[in-house]
C-alpha cells in the first residue's frame, strides 16, 4: 500500500495440555511454550509494529509465588525485546535436572514465565498514544485467583460511552473511557458476580474457603460470564483473556469482523488471528485449522477441556474485506487466491483504457503488498491474449508464418519498475524538505519503459489518501517519460470512515471524499453538503439502532467513474508531462474474489452493526465543523 495507514492487531494464545515435565521429555526444553509463542507472534508482525505483550500463567503454582507475569514493550523491535528479557529471566549455565517431573517443577516455581497458558499480543497504536501503559494484555489483578483477569484484544467498540455509563449503573468507578479498560471491567465485573455466587453456594453447603475456592476454579461458567458481559458490545473484536486460576477465551464478534483461527491437538490449543501463522509455527495441515465462528468463543478450561462455544446470537457475516486486500499475510492459501483474483477481475478494465495495445504497454506494481494481486491481473491479460490468438487463427488458418509468429510471441510486457529503495527518515521539519525525501523511497528501472510511446500501468492494492501518489509515486514514474501513466487499485474507493480496528477516521484524509467534495463545488451543489451536515445533527442524540448514514447521500450525486475521474485529476502532480488515469475495483467484483469476507464499509458506508452509523455522521460533522478530532 502506497498510503499507509494503521489497523487491527493480532493476538496469538497457547495453552499447553499437558503437564510441563511431557514438553521437557519430547522437546528436550522448558521454554517449549515460549518458543512456540515467540513464532506464532513473529509470523504474525505485520499486525502491529508499534508496541507488543505477553502474559504467562502457572496452573497450580506453589503458594507464595507469582502466578502472573507480564512483560510489555514499545521498544524498535518490540517482540525481540520482549523475549529477550523473558529469556533473561532464566538461569545461566544452570545444569538441568535428569528427571524431567523435577526439572519442570523447579523452573516452574523458580522461573517467571514458565507457564501452562501464554498469551501474546500485537499493537498498532489507533490513537497514536504508545507507551507501555497501552500495551495489551492489560491484568485486572485480585488476591482471590479465580478473580484475576488479564485480556487482550483485536477490537475498536462503537459504543464505550454507553458501555461506561452501564459500568457507573452496576456501581463501579471506572478509571478511563477507553475501549480496553471498558470491556476488561465489564468481563471483570460478572467474573466477580460469577465467582460470588458460586462462592455462597459452595460456603452454604458447608465447605471452607480453600475447598470453595477449588470447587469456583471447577464450575465457573465462563460462556456465561461472556454472553452477560458482551451482549450491549457494538463494533468488531476478538477478544482473548485468560483467568488467574488458569481458564481461557477467546471471543469473536457477532459479524465475525475481526479474524480468528483455532487449532488443537493432545499437546496444545492455540489460537491467532491468522491461519498462516499456526500453520508454519505447529507445521499442522490447513486443513487442520478452524475458524472461530462469529459470535462464538473457544473457551479452554482449567482442566485441559477445550470447546467452541455459541456465546452471542450470529448476524449477518461482515468479515473485514481490508484483511484480505492488505492486512494479513498473503501465505495464506485462501487469501493468496483472493487477491489473484482481485487483479485478475480488474483486466478487462485495464485493457479497454490501453485500447488493447499490448505492444505498447507496460504492466507493473508498486511493492510489495500488490504483487499478488499483479500476478492475477498479468492472468487476466495472457487468457485474453490466449483467447485472442485462437481467434485469430482460428479465422485464418493460413496465415502466414511470419504473421503467426509475431501473434504467437505477443504476450504482456512485464517489468519490475518500482523498487523501494530505503526506508526514510522523518528528521526534517518543513513540508517542502520531506516532500523532497518521501520522493526517494522508491528507485526506478530506468530503460524500462520507451519514452513517450509506452503507457505504463501500475497496480497497488488500495488507495486510501492519495498523498503518496501525489507527492512522490508518480512524479517517480513519471522520469521514464511514458505516455500515460494508469495507476490501478485493486479494492474500491475508499469512501467512509472504519471504527471496528482501522486508523481511519477522518473524511477528509479519503481522496475519495475530496473528489467527491470538489465536485460537489465544481457543479454548485454545494447546499447538499449543508443539508447532509444537518441530518446528521438532527441523529447525533438518537439510539444507535435508529441513526441513518446519511453521508451516502452525497455519493449517490455522482458515478464511481466520474469520481475516479476527479481523483485522477488531483493526484496528478502539476509538475509532470504524462497523462494520469486511476482506476479501482468495483464492488461487485470485490464480492466475486472474495466471496466470504464482505465486509465493504469502507467502500459502501454498509455498516455491520449500528454504531457504525453513528461514527460516519460524526466524522462527516467533523469535517464541515473544522474539526480535526477522530468520530470514535
Amino acid at each position: 500500500m502506497s498510503d499507509i495507514i494503521k489497523h487491527e492487531c493480532g493476538i496469538a494464545l497457547i495453552r499447553l495440555l499437558k503437564p510441563l515435565e511431557y514438553y521437557v521429555e519430547k522437546y528436550r526444553t522448558i521454554a517449549y511454550g515460549l518458543n512456540k509463542l515467540y513464532l506464532l507472534m513473529e509470523k504474525q508482525h505485520n499486525r502491529g509494529q508499534d508496541g507488543a505483550g505477553v502474559g504467562v500463567i502457572k496452573i497450580d503454582p506453589p503458594m507464595g509465588i507469582q502466578f502472573f507475569n507480564r512483560s510489555l514493550s514499545t521498544k524498535t523491535q518490540p517482540i525481540v525485546d520482549i523475549f529477550d528479557r523473558v529469556f533473561a529471566t532464566f538461569p545461566k549455565g544452570r545444569k538441568p535436572l535428569e528427571n524431567p517431573t523435577a526439572e519442570a517443577a523447579w523452573n516452574k516455581e523458580n522461573v517467571p514465565f514458565v507457564g501452562e497458558l501464554l498469551l501474546g499480543h500485537l499493537r498498532y497504536g489507533t490513537f497514536g498514544k504508545n507507551s507501555d501503559s497501552y500495551c495489551h494484555p492489560f491484568f485486572r489483578e485480585n488476591n482471590w485467583i479465580t478473580r484475576n483477569l488479564a485480556l487482550a484484544g483485536n477490537f475498536n467498540l462503537t459504543n464505550v460511552e454507553e458501555l461506561f455509563a452501564n459500568l457507573i449503573e452496576l456501581g463501579q468507578h471506572p478509571r478511563e473511557h477507553s475501549d480496553t479498560v471498558t470491556v476488561m471491567e465489564k468481563i471483570g465485573h460478572f467474573l466477580d458476580t460469577e465467582v460470588q455466587t458460586l462462592f455462597d453456594h459452595y460456603h452454604n453447603q458447608g465447605y471452607n474457603n480453600r475447598e470453595t475456592t477449588n470447587f469456583i476454579a471447577q464450575d465457573l461458567d465462563v460462556a456465561r460470564i461472556l454472553q452477560r458481559s458482551a451482549k450491549d458490545f457494538d463494533g468488531g473484536y476478538v477478544m482473548a483473556g485468560m483467568l488467574g486460576h488458569g481458564d481461557a477465551f477467546v471471543l469473536r464478534d457477532p459479524n465475525g469482523i475481526r479474524p480468528a483461527y483455532y487449532y488443537c491437538d493432545d499437546e496444545v490449543a492455540v489460537v491467532a488471528s491468522e491461519r498462516p501463522a499456526i500453520q508454519t509455527t505447529f507445521n499442522v495441515h490447513y486443513d487442520s485449522i478452524k475458524e472461530i465462528q462469529p459470535g462464538s468463543a473457544i473457551i479452554i478450561k482449567k482442566d485441559g477441556r477445550v470447546k467452541h462455544t455459541p456465546i452471542l446470537e450470529p448476524k449477518e457475516r461482515k468479515s473485514c474485506s481490508f484483511e484480505r486486500i492488505y492486512f494479513s499475510r498473503g501465505s495464506d492459501f485462501e487469501i493468496y487466491n483472493e487477491r489473484k483474483e482481485l487483479g485478475r477481475t480488474l483486466s478487462e478494465t485495464v485493457l479497454k483504457a490501453v485500447n488493447y495495445d499490448f505492444e505498447n504497454t507496460v504492466f507493473s506494481f508498486i511493492p510489495n503488498t500488490a504483487e499478488v494481486a499483479f500476478y492475477g491481473l498479468v492472468k487476466g491479460a495472457e487468457d485474453f491474449l490466449n483467447q485472442y490468438k485462437t481467434d485469430k487463427i482460428a479465422a485464418n488458418p493460413n496465415m502466414p508464418s511470419e504473421e503467426l509468429n509475431r501473434l504467437l510471441k505477443l504476450r504482456p510486457r512485464v517489468e519490475k519498475i518500482a523498487v523501494k529503495d530505503v526506508k526514510m527518515r522523518t528528521f526534517i521539519t518543513d513540508d517542502a524538505s520531506r516532500d523532497e525525501m518521501v520522493s526517494h523511497v522508491y528507485d526506478i528501472t530506468y530503460g524500462s519503459v520507451v519514452p513517450n510511446t509506452d503507457t505504463l500501468v501500475v497496480i497497488d492494492d488500495s488507495i486510501v489518501r492519495g498523498t503518496t501518489l501525489q507527492k512522490s509515486i508518480l512524479s517517480i514514474l513519471d522520469r521514464l517519460s511514458p505516455k500515460k501513466i494508469i495507476i490501478v487499485s485493486s479494492a474500491p474507493q475508499i469512501r467512509y470512515p472504519d471504527c471496528y480496528g482501522i486508523d481511519m477516521s477522518r473524511m477528509n484524509d479519503f481522496i475519495a471524499f475530496r473528489a467527491l467534495i470538489a465536485k460537489l463545488k465544481e457543479d454548485k451543489k454545494e447546499h447538499l453538503i449543508n443539508e447532509v451536515y444537518e441530518m446528521c445533527k438532527q441523529d447525533e442524540d438518537k439510539p444507535l439502532h435508529q441513526i441513518e448514514n446519511h453521508v451516502k447521500k452525497l455519493y449517490k450525486q455522482y458515478t464511481a467513474e466520474e469520481i475516479s475521474q476527479k481523483i485522477s485529476e488531483i493526484v496528478r502532480p502539476q509538475q509532470i508531462f504524462a497523462d494520469v488515469q486511476v482506476i479501482f475495483q468495483t464492488i461487485e467484483n470485490l464480492h466475486q474474489a472474495c466471496p466470504k469476507n464482505k465486509g465493504d464499509w469502507y467502500f459502501t458506508g454498509n455498516y455491520p452493526t449500528p454504531g457504525g452509523n453513528r461514527v460516519v455522521n460524526k466524522a462527516f460533522m467533523n469535517f464541515v465543523e473544522g474539526n480535526n478530532n477522530r468520530a470514535y
